[in-house]
C-alpha cells in the first residue's frame, strides 16, 4: 500500500459504535444531510473509486483519514448499500428533509380544500420511492411486480389517510387535518406493498463477518416493522408541532397582512423539525440488525446449523 493510511480501517462500517444510540444518531445525521443532495455526478464517482480503491489496498498519495470518511459517507447516500447501484435522487435519504418538509407543509397549509387529494398522491407516490430505493436485499423486481405494488400503495394508503382526515375536518386545526393516525396507517400500507417482494423471496442474512448464509423472509418482517415504526415515529414531530406555532402566528398582524405566507412559514417549521427528527427516528434500530438464528425459517436454521453449529445470531440490512 501507497500513501499514508493505514490499511486497517474499516469502511465497511460506519465511522461510530452503532451499538448506542448515539453512535447511530451521529451516523444518520451525516447519511441524511441535505446537502449530499447538491454533490454532482463527478463528486460522487470520485467517491465511489476512493472507496473502491481503498477497499483493494490502494489509497491515493496524501489522502487524510478525514477525507476517507467523507468520501465513504458521500458514496453511501447515494449508492444502494446491497446491490451497489446509484440511487435515484429523490428516494436518497439525504432528500428527505427537502422532499417532505415540502410535501408536509403543503398538505397541512391546503388539508380542507381540494388540491389536498393531489399533495396526499404526491406524498404517497413520493414514500413509495423512498421506501423502494431504500428496500433491502440484491434481487431484482420485476416491472410488473413493480407497478402493481407501487398502484396498490398509493390507492390504499391515500384513501386511508383521506377516509381518515375527512373524520378530523370538523375539529380544531389543531387536532385535524393532516392526522397522526393518517399517516402511521399509510405508512402501514405503503412501506410492506413497496417492499413485498422482501417478504416473498427474503432477505439476505450473513454472519458478523458478512459471510452470506441465504434468504430469510422473517427477517424481511422484523426489518420492515423497524422501519415502519421510525417513519411513524420521524413524521410526528413535523405534525404535531408546526400546528400549534401557526395557531399562534395566524392571529399576529405579519400573517394577517401577508396571508399568502403561511404556506412558506408551515413549509420552514416542517423543515426545521425534520432536520433532526429524519436521523434521530433512522437512528432508533441498527441499521445492521440481527436477530437469532432460532428466528429463522427452519430449512434455514437446519442449514445454519450443519455449516456453522456455532453460530448463534444473523445479520442483515433493514433498510431505510
Amino acid at each position: 500500500m501507497s500513501g499514508e493510511l493505514p490499511p486497517n480501517i474499516n469502511i465497511k462500517e460506519p465511522r461510530w459504535d452503532q451499538s448506542t444510540f448515539i453512535g447511530r444518531a451521529k451516523h444518520f445525521f451525516t447519511v441524511t444531510d441535505p446537502r449530499n443532495i447538491l454533490l454532482t455526478n463527478a463528486q460522487l464517482e470520485a467517491a465511489r473509486k476512493v472507496v473502491h480503491d481503498y477497499r483493494q489496498g490502494i489509497v491515493p498519495s496524501g489522502l487524510t483519514e478525514n477525507e476517507l470518511w467523507r468520501a465513504k459517507y458521500i458514496y453511501d447516500s447515494a449508492f444502494h448499500p446491497d446491490t451497489g447501484e446509484k440511487m435515484i435522487l429523490i428516494g436518497r435519504m439525504s432528500a428527505q428533509v427537502p422532499m417532505n418538509m415540502t410535501i408536509t407543509g403543503c398538505m397541512m397549509t391546503f388539508y380542507r380544500t381540494t388540491p389536498a387529494v393531489l399533495f396526499q398522491w404526491v406524498n404517497q407516490s413520493f414514500n413509495a420511492v423512498v421506501n423502494y430505493t431504500n428496500r433491502s436485499g440484491d434481487a431484482p423486481s420485476l416491472s410488473s411486480e413493480l407497478g402493481i405494488a407501487y398502484v396498490s400503495a398509493t390507492t390504499g394508503a391515500v384513501a386511508t389517510a383521506l377516509g381518515l382526515n375527512a373524520l378530523t375536518k370538523r375539529v380544531s386545526p389543531l387536532v385535524g387535518g393532516l392526522s397522526f393516525a393518517a399517516v402511521a396507517a399509510a405508512n402501514c400500507i405503503n412501506i410492506p406493498l413497496m417492499r413485498q417482494r422482501e417478504l416473498k423471496v427474503g432477505i439476505p442474512v450473513t454472519d458478523e463477518n458478512g459471510n452470506r448464509l441465504g434468504e430469510s423472509a422473517n427477517a424481511a418482517k422484523q426489518a420492515i416493522t423497524q422501519v415502519v415504526v421510525s417513519r411513524i415515529l420521524m413524521a410526528a414531530p413535523g405534525m404535531a408541532i408546526p400546528p400549534f406555532i401557526m395557531n399562534t402566528l395566524e392571529k399576529k398582524a405579519f400573517l394577517k397582512r401577508f396571508p399568502w405566507m403561511s404556506a412558506p412559514v408551515q413549509v420552514g417549521i416542517v423543515g426545521f423539525c425534520l432536520v433532526f427528527a429524519t436521523p434521530l427516528c433512522c437512528a432508533l434500530f441498527p441499521q445492521k440488525s440481527s436477530m437469532s438464528v432460532t428466528s429463522l425459517e427452519a430449512e434455514l436454521q437446519a442449514r445454519i446449523r450443519e455449516t456453522y453449529p456455532e453460530l448463534r445470531r444473523v445479520y442483515f440490512n433493514k433498510g431505510l
